[in-house]
């Protein structure tokens, strides 16, 4: 098994702001306006894809800041991989950004 994920309550609170900031995080890097709703969406799926990542090379849990970051990550992933799918989005294009 790659990675757990235990939603305590009040866990899922936690995972919304998380996933708003590294999405926001990783739009703001990486150049894609997707939006508040993206934003949450992009650093939810950038969470489980930088958790089962990171998971794979080391073991243990991270605090509030670790998990941003490793949100964040997964995140930056995600945009460069739909960027490869999709083909390069750049601001002003008439392509939506991603």
């Amino acid at each position: 098994m790659l990675a757990t994920v235990w939603l305590a309550p009040g866990g899922i609170l936690a995972w919304i702001v998380v996933g708003l900031i590294a999405g926001w995080l990783a739009s703001a890097v990486m150049g894609s306006g997707t939006g508040l709703i993206g934003d949450l969406i992009l650093g939810l799926v950038g969470a489980f894809i930088g958790g089962i990542i990171i998971g794979s090379f080391t073991t243990g849990t991270y605090q509030v800041v670790g998990s941003i970051v490793v949100a964040f990550i997964g995140a930056v992933i995600l945009i460069a991989i739909a960027r490869l799918i999709i083909g390069g989005t750049h601001r002003g294009s008439s392509r939506p950004a991603l």
